[in-house]
């Protein structure tokens, strides 16, 4: 079986991650596997093809800001993608985000419908949804689910600075994304799926597979040299990020600072230079790092992981969290909640700084009923990145046997 992923990135970033740990999963079986990525690759075992380079990738940012047109430019770059596709020939294709300035649906999509054979397309966020969002809840905004038109966040990813192309664009997104004969939706939570149920994709099968962690490199065992190396010397909770901004609580971080003991550190890993230099007392910023050992010995190392985000679809750093044995606070956003319980953390309304304090202070205060063995088991247990994966070959050889 050959299968050829499609991602604006290969081995960084969690989706990424995910496509990199799918294609290691079918490697290990036997298969073929390659990644076509837009932005930023790393070698992981599949075979890697890059679509673009920086000038497209620049010329469609253009585009974008200019015309609000995201996803529709790139028409060079996705042809030339395309004879490559044509030339493997794969089995199965699965997509991820097709959204970063690097491909053209319209191009892509066409020839999905005329080729005919399975797609499967992991959600990550709700961009092939709507006319303009990523996501939509912080705007409290659901057009999405008739037409989109004046787009209250025409100013988000992707982002525009003049022009709200927002109901054009529903409209070629419905048109293209519509239509295909074997199609199979994956969402990494209830709470997409239940959206996805509720917009004009909703003809298609939708299947849940959760995300999941690499149980062995995410583990309770950590290296004491990390908090040598960061000066890490009080107890610390923990915040990690790709990108900090306010979509992920940066802003609730430095609130929560005023209130919380000054024994206990904030640590967050992921900030730019300039960020953390505008850090207070009591706050530890770190860039971020693609060292596996290290994050997960910071994991580790912390009391409680707190993620206090805005948006966010089914978060992987939960989970990594979790398997390195440490209990997570999260906002009630999108599925975030979906990968605790009562043994392995708490949930937060989003923006309630007060009942985050609360909730660090009674897990600190309740050790012996969030403990190490059960975060761990909790992520074992649902989260392994063997069985999740093993979740999506199955899959493929089903769409398989279907046609």
């Amino acid at each position: 079986m050959n299968v050829l992923q499609v991602n604006v990135t290969a081995n960084t970033g969690s989706h990424g991650r995910i496509a990199a740990g799918i294609g290691q999963q079918l490697i290990s079986g036997g298969h073929k596997s390659y990644i076509a990525y837009g932005r930023t690759g790393n070698e992981c075992g599949s075979e890697l093809i890059k679509i673009g380079g920086t000038i497209d990738v620049g010329l469609h940012l253009i585009k974008t800001r200019l015309l609000d047109r995201h996803c529709f430019g790139s028409f060079h770059a996705t042809n030339v993608f395309i004879k490559k596709l044509r030339e493997i020939d794969p089995d199965i294709v699965h997509l991820h985000n097709v959204h970063g300035y690097y491909l053209n649906v319209a191009v892509l999509f066409r020839y999905l419908k005329d080729w005919g054979k399975p797609v499967i397309w992991t959600f990550h966020d709700t961009w092939p949804i709507t006319g303009h969002c990523s996501f939509f809840e912080h705007m409290n905004c659901y057009k999405w689910k008739t037409e989109c038109f004046a787009c209250p966040n025409i100013h988000g990813y992707t982002k525009s600075w003049f022009v709200d192309n927002s109901r054009r664009n529903y409209r070629g997104k419905k048109a293209l994304f519509t239509g295909l004969k074997n199609l199979v939706l994956v969402s990494p939570s209830e709470w997409l799926a239940g959206h996805l149920r509720h917009s004009f994709l909703s003809d298609y099968e939708i299947r849940i597979i959760n995300n999941g962690v690499d149980i062995s490199k995410f583990s309770p065992e950590h290296n004491g040299s990390v908090r040598q190396k960061y000066s890490l010397t009080k107890d610390y909770i923990l915040g990690v990020a790709n990108i900090w901004d306010e979509r992920k609580g940066l802003k609730d971080f430095v609130k929560l600072r005023k209130v919380l003991d000054k024994n206990i550190e904030i640590v967050l890993v992921g900030l730019s230079p300039s960020q953390i230099k505008t850090l207070g007392e009591g706050m530890k910023g770190i860039r971020r790092t693609e060292s596996i050992d290290e994050l997960a010995s910071l994991y580790s190392g912390a009391k409680i992981f707190v993620n206090p985000t805005y948006l966010d679809n089914f978060p992987l750093v939960n989970i990594e969290a979790l398997a390195c044995g440490t209990p997570v606070i999260t906002y009630r956003t999108g599925g975030s909640h979906e990968s605790i319980d009562m043994t392995s953390g708490r949930v937060v309304e989003k923006g309630d700084i007060g009942a985050l304090h609360e909730s660090i202070m009674n897990v600190l205060g309740a050790e012996d009923l969030y403990t190490t063995i059960q975060c761990r088991e909790r992520a074992v247990n649902k989260f392994s990145t063997e069985a999740r994966y093993k979740d999506y070959v199955s899959l493929y050889h089903e769409r398989l046997n279907y046609i």
